[in-house]
């Protein structure tokens, strides 16, 4: 009547499955903090150390993929999500501080709503980037970056983005364009 032996194995699988998924929640925590920790180098300036905590990032995100080769819906978990955006934000702004570019999804290695999500939210530390070169007397750098977030924007207006969390990030962008713009007004007038 009931195959005791066929429950045994779905509860191994139920098991297995939890355990992974544990695995995968806590490396993908792990992931996000390197990648918070690597923004927060390189508004220190520090881009070795950055470039480390991105790299240990990937491989971490790398493992998890792999791990999850069994069990795909894993990585639909959010906290995978949100190390991945974590990790295309700090990609983003580490290729612009580092080589004055901003990285399409295909050289990081990622689909193109988690990359956009993360290019998104790079604007922010783009903005903050520019008060603090402006509070350092570098204008130019606080300039440079407001020309690069404009372009940014004239391009990611041309998405016809749904109604999902990366169009709210987007819409984001225009106020954070419009601070830049106040911020570079300040400049030239005391110029």
């Amino acid at each position: 009547m009931i195959d005791k032996q066929g429950f045994a194995e779905l509860r191994k699988q139920v098991e297995e499955y939890d355990v992974l998924r544990e695995h995968t929640i806590k490396d993908s925590r792990d992931a996000l903090k390197l990648s918070k920790a690597a923004i927060y180098s390189l508004h220190r300036n520090e881009l070795s150390t950055a470039q480390k905590q991105l790299s240990d990032a990937k491989k971490i995100l790398d493992t998890i993929r792999n791990k999850c080769n069994k069990e795909p819906t894993l990585l639909l978990t959010g906290t995978y999500a949100e190390a991945l955006e974590e990790y295309a934000e700090a990609q983003c702004y580490y290729h612009y501080l580092t080589q004055k570019k901003i990285p399409l999804a295909r050289e990081l290695g990622l689909d193109p709503e988690t990359y956009l999500a993360g290019l998104c939210d790079t604007v922010g530390e783009l903005v903050r980037k520019a008060v603090n070169s402006v509070i350092q007397g570098d204008n130019a750098t606080a300039l440079e970056i407001k020309e690069v977030v404009g372009a940014l924007y004239e391009e990611l207006m041309l998405f016809d983005f749904r109604n999902t969390p990366v169009r709210r990030k987007f819409d984001s962008i225009k106020y954070s364009l419009e601070k830049l713009e106040e911020l570079a007004l300040k400049i030239k007038m005391k110029e």
